[in-house]
Protein backbone atom coordinates (compact mmCIF):
# COMPACT_ATOMS: atom_id res chain seq x y z
CA UNK A 1 0.00 0.00 0.00
CA UNK A 2 2.92 2.70 1.08
CA UNK A 3 6.63 2.32 0.23
CA UNK A 4 7.32 4.61 2.82
CA UNK A 5 5.78 3.57 5.77
CA UNK A 6 6.86 6.16 8.91
CA UNK A 7 6.64 8.80 6.50
CA UNK A 8 2.82 7.81 6.21
CA UNK A 9 2.24 7.79 9.64
CA UNK A 10 3.92 10.92 10.03
CA UNK A 11 1.44 12.69 8.03
CA UNK A 12 -1.55 11.87 10.83
CA UNK A 13 -1.31 14.41 14.17
CA UNK A 14 -2.70 12.28 16.63
CA UNK A 15 -4.50 13.52 20.13
CA UNK A 16 -6.59 12.13 22.75
CA UNK A 17 -9.26 13.87 24.84
CA UNK A 18 -11.17 12.48 27.95
CA UNK A 19 -15.04 14.18 27.87
CA UNK A 20 -18.61 12.69 28.96
CA UNK A 21 -21.74 12.03 27.18
CA UNK A 22 -25.34 12.29 29.04
CA UNK A 23 -23.16 11.93 32.18
CA UNK A 24 -20.91 8.97 30.79
CA UNK A 25 -16.80 8.99 30.81
CA UNK A 26 -15.78 8.85 27.31
CA UNK A 27 -12.24 8.68 25.52
CA UNK A 28 -11.94 10.86 22.01
CA UNK A 29 -9.70 10.16 19.31
CA UNK A 30 -8.57 12.80 17.87
CA UNK A 31 -6.64 12.53 14.28
CA UNK A 32 -5.73 15.24 11.70
CA UNK A 33 -4.37 15.03 8.22
CA UNK A 34 -3.97 17.23 5.09
CA UNK A 35 -4.84 15.95 1.62
CA UNK A 36 -3.36 17.72 -1.80
CA UNK A 37 -6.80 17.90 -3.00
CA UNK A 38 -9.75 20.48 -2.93
CA UNK A 39 -12.73 20.03 -0.42
CA UNK A 40 -15.48 19.74 -3.22
CA UNK A 41 -13.04 16.23 -3.95
CA UNK A 42 -12.25 15.05 -1.06
CA UNK A 43 -16.43 15.46 0.56
CA UNK A 44 -16.88 13.03 -2.27
CA UNK A 45 -14.49 10.62 -1.42
CA UNK A 46 -16.26 10.34 1.77
CA UNK A 47 -19.41 10.38 0.97
CA UNK A 48 -20.03 8.78 -2.35
CA UNK A 49 -20.92 5.49 -2.14
CA UNK A 50 -19.23 4.38 -5.06
CA UNK A 51 -15.94 5.62 -3.98
CA UNK A 52 -16.36 4.98 -0.48
CA UNK A 53 -15.58 1.48 -1.31
CA UNK A 54 -12.60 2.27 -3.54
CA UNK A 55 -10.43 2.61 -0.55
CA UNK A 56 -12.44 1.89 2.27
CA UNK A 57 -15.64 -0.71 2.52
CA UNK A 58 -18.90 -1.09 0.76
CA UNK A 59 -21.23 0.98 2.06
CA UNK A 60 -24.95 0.75 1.92
CA UNK A 61 -28.61 2.51 3.30
CA UNK A 62 -30.08 6.10 3.35
CA UNK A 63 -26.93 8.30 3.31
CA UNK A 64 -28.60 11.41 4.11
CA UNK A 65 -29.52 12.76 7.73
CA UNK A 66 -31.58 10.79 10.05
CA UNK A 67 -30.51 7.71 7.13
CA UNK A 68 -28.89 4.53 8.14
CA UNK A 69 -26.17 3.39 7.13
CA UNK A 70 -24.17 -0.12 6.93
CA UNK A 71 -20.73 -0.53 6.16
CA UNK A 72 -19.93 -4.49 4.50
CA UNK A 73 -19.21 -6.30 7.65
CA UNK A 74 -18.31 -3.36 10.10
CA UNK A 75 -20.02 -0.36 11.73
CA UNK A 76 -23.81 0.86 10.83
CA UNK A 77 -25.61 3.59 12.32
CA UNK A 78 -27.13 6.88 11.59
CA UNK A 79 -25.99 9.87 9.92
CA UNK A 80 -26.98 12.15 12.07
CA UNK A 81 -25.28 15.57 9.98
CA UNK A 82 -24.20 15.95 6.69
CA UNK A 83 -23.45 19.61 5.81
CA UNK A 84 -21.26 19.46 2.45
CA UNK A 85 -18.50 19.66 2.23
CA UNK A 86 -17.58 20.55 6.20
CA UNK A 87 -18.66 17.89 8.24
CA UNK A 88 -20.14 14.32 8.36
CA UNK A 89 -21.25 13.00 11.64
CA UNK A 90 -22.30 9.61 12.12
CA UNK A 91 -23.37 7.44 15.05
CA UNK A 92 -20.69 4.48 14.54
CA UNK A 93 -22.88 0.95 15.59
CA UNK A 94 -21.39 -2.57 16.62
CA UNK A 95 -23.92 -4.79 17.97
CA UNK A 96 -24.99 -3.29 21.41
CA UNK A 97 -21.62 -0.85 21.06
CA UNK A 98 -22.59 2.76 20.26
CA UNK A 99 -20.33 5.21 19.49
CA UNK A 100 -19.72 8.76 17.69
CA UNK A 101 -17.93 9.35 14.56
CA UNK A 102 -17.33 13.14 13.05
CA UNK A 103 -14.91 14.21 10.39
CA UNK A 104 -14.71 17.86 9.33
CA UNK A 105 -12.94 19.49 6.26
CA UNK A 106 -11.68 22.67 6.14
CA UNK A 107 -9.07 24.53 3.21
CA UNK A 108 -5.48 24.11 4.27
CA UNK A 109 -2.98 26.19 2.02
CA UNK A 110 -3.07 24.46 -1.26
CA UNK A 111 -5.24 21.09 -0.31
CA UNK A 112 -7.70 20.33 2.95
CA UNK A 113 -7.41 19.50 6.09
CA UNK A 114 -9.14 16.21 7.55
CA UNK A 115 -10.39 16.42 11.46
CA UNK A 116 -12.14 13.01 12.10
CA UNK A 117 -12.96 12.51 15.55
CA UNK A 118 -14.38 9.18 17.18
CA UNK A 119 -15.75 9.04 20.63
CA UNK A 120 -16.49 6.24 22.81
CA UNK A 121 -18.13 5.11 26.03
CA UNK A 122 -14.96 4.22 28.54
CA UNK A 123 -14.49 0.45 28.91
CA UNK A 124 -11.93 -0.13 31.48
CA UNK A 125 -10.65 -3.02 30.62
CA UNK A 126 -10.41 -2.33 26.94
CA UNK A 127 -8.31 0.94 27.62
CA UNK A 128 -6.59 -0.45 29.73
CA UNK A 129 -5.40 -3.42 27.51
CA UNK A 130 -5.20 -1.86 24.11
CA UNK A 131 -5.50 1.70 24.78
CA UNK A 132 -6.69 4.57 21.91
CA UNK A 133 -4.61 2.59 19.38
CA UNK A 134 -6.92 0.37 19.33
CA UNK A 135 -9.63 2.33 17.25
CA UNK A 136 -6.83 5.01 16.31
CA UNK A 137 -4.81 2.33 14.00
CA UNK A 138 -7.65 1.75 12.45
CA UNK A 139 -8.65 4.51 11.12
CA UNK A 140 -4.66 5.43 10.75
CA UNK A 141 -4.55 2.50 7.91
CA UNK A 142 -7.98 4.20 6.64
CA UNK A 143 -6.59 7.28 6.05
CA UNK A 144 -3.62 5.61 3.94
CA UNK A 145 -6.20 4.36 1.63
CA UNK A 146 -8.04 7.42 1.03
CA UNK A 147 -4.59 9.42 0.33
CA UNK A 148 -3.85 6.48 -1.88
CA UNK A 149 -7.14 6.85 -3.45
CA UNK A 150 -7.15 10.77 -3.93
CA UNK A 151 -3.62 10.11 -5.50
CA UNK A 152 -4.93 7.49 -8.46
CA UNK A 153 -8.42 7.24 -8.07
CA UNK A 154 -7.92 3.65 -8.26
CA UNK A 155 -9.52 1.36 -6.28
CA UNK A 156 -7.58 -0.75 -3.39
CA UNK A 157 -6.97 -4.31 -3.60
CA UNK A 158 -9.07 -5.45 -0.67
CA UNK A 159 -7.07 -8.60 -0.02
CA UNK A 160 -3.68 -6.63 -0.40
CA UNK A 161 -4.96 -3.61 1.82
CA UNK A 162 -5.85 -6.38 4.70
CA UNK A 163 -2.76 -7.81 4.53
CA UNK A 164 -0.60 -5.05 4.57
CA UNK A 165 -0.33 -4.68 8.41
CA UNK A 166 1.58 -8.27 8.68
CA UNK A 167 4.21 -7.11 6.14
CA UNK A 168 7.12 -5.44 7.12
CA UNK A 169 6.36 -1.91 5.77
CA UNK A 170 3.09 -2.56 7.43
CA UNK A 171 4.37 -3.36 11.00
CA UNK A 172 6.53 -0.43 10.84
CA UNK A 173 3.73 1.48 9.92
CA UNK A 174 1.56 0.35 13.17
CA UNK A 175 4.49 0.59 15.32
CA UNK A 176 4.76 4.25 15.17
CA UNK A 177 1.07 4.65 15.07
CA UNK A 178 0.08 2.61 17.46
CA UNK A 179 3.17 4.55 19.64
CA UNK A 180 1.84 8.03 18.89
CA UNK A 181 -1.48 7.23 20.16
CA UNK A 182 0.60 5.48 23.65
CA UNK A 183 1.76 9.51 24.00
CA UNK A 184 -1.49 11.01 23.27
CA UNK A 185 -2.81 9.32 25.92
CA UNK A 186 0.05 10.08 28.08
CA UNK A 187 -0.34 13.56 27.17
CA UNK A 188 -4.16 13.54 28.20
CA UNK A 189 -3.12 11.47 31.26
CA UNK A 190 -2.43 7.69 31.36
CA UNK A 191 0.62 6.41 33.01
CA UNK A 192 3.31 6.34 30.64
CA UNK A 193 4.38 2.54 31.62
CA UNK A 194 1.03 1.45 30.72
CA UNK A 195 0.50 3.11 27.62
CA UNK A 196 3.18 1.97 26.12
CA UNK A 197 2.89 -1.40 27.34
CA UNK A 198 -0.98 -0.58 26.38
CA UNK A 199 0.59 0.14 22.17
CA UNK A 200 2.23 -3.03 21.85
CA UNK A 201 -0.96 -5.18 22.65
CA UNK A 202 -1.95 -2.62 19.70
CA UNK A 203 0.71 -3.48 17.61
CA UNK A 204 0.63 -7.39 18.09
CA UNK A 205 -3.18 -7.23 17.27
CA UNK A 206 -3.16 -5.39 14.18
CA UNK A 207 -0.18 -7.38 12.64
CA UNK A 208 -0.47 -10.96 14.40
CA UNK A 209 -0.48 -12.89 10.22
CA UNK A 210 -4.00 -15.57 11.15
CA UNK A 211 -3.31 -19.42 11.33
CA UNK A 212 -5.45 -19.90 8.57
CA UNK A 213 -4.29 -17.30 6.08
CA UNK A 214 -2.38 -18.02 3.24
CA UNK A 215 1.36 -18.05 2.66
CA UNK A 216 1.60 -14.85 0.57
CA UNK A 217 -0.31 -12.75 3.03
CA UNK A 218 2.07 -14.21 5.46
CA UNK A 219 5.14 -12.67 3.36
CA UNK A 220 6.04 -15.94 2.28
Amino acid sequence: MTTDPLAAAGLVTRAVRSASRDGVPTKVALAHRTYPTDRADLWDALTDAERVARWFLPVTGDLRPGGRYQLQGNAGGVVERCEAPELLALTWEMGPLVSWLQVRLAADGGGTRLELTHEAPVDPASWEEFGPGAVGVGWDLALVGLGLHLAGGAALDPELAAAFPTTPEGVAFVERAAADWARAAVADGDEPGAAHAAAGRTTAFYTTVPEDAPAEAAGA
